[in-house]
């Protein structure tokens, strides 16, 4: 059973982000804030639970959350500022579409930049540890995937809706055919041997 928060007795804001591996689409990051002595047995970090539970743990996380939000870096911003900071900044983004301004910030990872005057604390593998964590990361990964799905929509030849912009084989073989989109972040290694011509 994982536990509440790190920071017992104030209203702490979980973060987590989804889709920094990625070849293709926005990464995302969400910012939750759960009840005091909120239990569930079956919310986990969100690479360990089918994509048909994390759907219905994001409508229990969605209604139950004193406040919750997702933040987003485009591809623009990835390759502009480099993925790591992009993270941390749709995190930031997220904290600040919040409706109440937490006292504390748990954070999955080891990399952070403070925000405002908000003391926080950077976990590694925190979405496995701490609920608020964990429900950051299933609302951010079922964002994210939307998006994806959407996308795939528009472009289906790059399996989208199956890989959802990660590195497998069929995406970059359908790089390797058919060149890449705006949704790719071009300062990735897209393909290993990095001597294809791609269109804009």
């Amino acid at each position: 059973m994982l536990i509440s928060q790190v920071k017992s007795g104030v209203l702490e804001a979980g973060c987590d982000e989804a889709g920094r591996g990625c070849l293709a689409g926005p990464v995302y990051a969400a910012a939750v804030i759960l009840p005091f002595n909120y239990t569930n047995k079956w919310l986990d970090d969100s690479k360990k639970i089918s994509e048909k539970v994390r759907s219905k743990l994001r409508l229990e996380i969605e209604s139950v959350a004193v406040s919750w939000a997702v933040g987003i870096c485009s591809p623009r911003e990835i390759e502009k500022i480099n993925i790591l900071h992009a993270s941390i900044l749709a995190m930031h983004k997220a904290l600040d579409l919040l409706k109440i301004e937490p006292g504390h910030i748990a954070v999955d990872g080891n990399k952070f930049k403070p925000y405002k005057a908000i003391k926080h604390q950077t976990v590694v593998k925190g979405d496995g540890k701490y609920l608020n964590i964990a429900a950051a990361s299933i609302l951010a990964k079922t964002h994210r995937d939307e998006c994806m799905q959407a996308l795939h929509k528009e472009f289906p030849v790059y399996d989208w809706n199956k890989n959802k912009g990660y590195p497998t084989k069929a995406h970059r073989d359908a790089i390797r055919e058919y060149g890449s989109t705006d949704h790719h972040r071009k300062t990735f290694r897209l393909l290993p041997e990095q001597l294809v011509l791609f269109k804009k």
